[in-house]
């Protein structure tokens, strides 16, 4: 990697929705779309489960451990699920912020929260993912043909209250028609790539811009 400044600093792109959204297809989806985006590989204190490997599919940290980072400000957020610590580690998605690299977070509301108040906060973007009608997305979870009937009246119990945090994304998608919901998100990222905080480098453009006008005086 060059030691020059990049031309724009990276991104967390922070998407979350209640599940049967669509999230997961639209994070896949721009994935394929750009190579160069990775997805924020959690850390956690559960086992490995057979066919993981360690770095790619979770970092598997010790509960000492795991704490130990949270407690020196190594986690961007974390949460205790089922037993278990998870969480995103902060120094790779920094080196990635720096080189000029997008990092995909699939999260919820909670997550998200602390991420966009962590001291990364100024480089994220957050787009939250309706459904179209709560009809819609029973009809959705029962279609993927995943969950019994008690985990799909669970997830549904639960998207209410993942609905109701709207308020506090950058955007919000109505994923009514999944390639119109991808081409808007393809639109929204690629702006915000182009807001200023995002362009270090322009910074010494104008700055030769300035010595330019003012050799012509």
């Amino acid at each position: 990697m060059s030691s020059q400044t990049p031309d724009r600093r990276g991104l967390l792109i922070i998407l979350s929705s209640p599940s049967g959204a669509g999230k997961s297809t639209l994070s896949r989806r721009l994935l394929e779309w750009d190579p160069s985006l990775s997805f924020s590989v959690s850390a956690t204190t559960r086992s490995a489960r057979p066919g993981e490997v360690d770095g790619e599919h979770y970092h598997f940290l010790s509960e000492e451990t795991f704490k130990r980072q949270v407690a020196e400000d190594g986690m961007l957020e974390h949460a205790h699920v089922f037993g278990n610590f998870y969480g995103s580690p902060k120094a790779p998605v920094q080196s990635a912020i720096n080189q000029g690299r997008d990092v995909l977070f699939d999260i919820d509301w909670q997550g998200a929260q602390q991420i966009v108040n962590s001291s990364l906060g100024q480089h994220t973007l957050s787009v939250f993912i309706l459904p179209p009608s709560i009809a819609e997305l029973r009809r959705r979870l029962i279609g993927r043909g995943q969950d019994s009937d008690d985990v799909i009246s669970k997830r549904m119990q639960k998207s209410w209250d993942e609905i109701s945090h709207w308020g506090s994304y950058d955007y919000v998608l109505v994923n009514d028609d999944l390639d119109r919901t991808f081409a808007d998100l393809q639109t929204i990222v690629t702006a915000t790539r182009l807001r200023r905080l995002q362009q270090p480098s322009l910074v010494e453009h104008v700055r030769a811009l300035q010595t330019e006008f003012e050799d012509l005086s």
